[in-house]
């Protein structure tokens, strides 16, 4: 275990060196500017995503199929998330060691993962037989499920990423 954190600690100490996360600690609207751009991504990805899964769920947009509604979103969806991620690694690089060790931060990167791993499980097994459902038959009961998981991981990401803020001295 002392080798991996002395290794982590290397590499957080690099992180932190980058004039990029100097700028994000020591600039008074680098670190704003950042911020703003990776709310309004996660914002992004989340609304596309909540489209895509209230639809499956049969709550919103019935009358569009779920493959047309899936198709011309979910570009958008990859293309914004990327850009949070480059935000958003950005900011945690500025203080890797202070975000590294805090509950909400590790929180949010589990739940991140967990959606990862539902998306995972919604297209390789439920939405293989979206045609079967796309337009005029409710969704089977996984792809409903997964959604619902979906929706719930999301909201529960954005809460532990305004904790982040909270639980973390400037």
């Amino acid at each position: 275990m002392g080798d991996l954190q002395l290794s982590l600690e290397r590499i957080f100490h690099w992180l932190e060196s980058w004039p990029i996360s100097v700028a994000v600690r020591e600039s008074a609207w680098v670190f704003p500017a950042i911020e703003s751009v990776h709310v309004i991504a996660i914002t992004l990805v989340v609304g596309s995503i909540l489209i895509v899964d209230l639809r499956v769920l049969g709550w919103a947009s019935r009358d569009e199929r779920v493959t047309h509604i899936a198709g011309s979103i979910l570009p958008w969806t990859w293309g914004v998330f990327c850009v949070a991620v480059i935000s958003g690694f950005s900011l945690f690089a500025a203080k890797a060691h202070t975000y590294f060790a805090n509950f909400n931060f590790e929180a949010k990167m589990v739940l991140m993962a967990m959606a990862f791993l539902n998306m995972l499980v919604f297209h390789l097994i439920p939405y293989r037989s979206v045609r079967c459902w796309d337009i005029e038959r409710p969704a089977p009961f996984l792809a409903k499920f997964a959604c619902a998981v979906s929706v719930t991981l999301w909201v529960l990401i954005v809460a532990m990423g305004r904790w982040i803020g909270f639980s973390i001295e400037g």
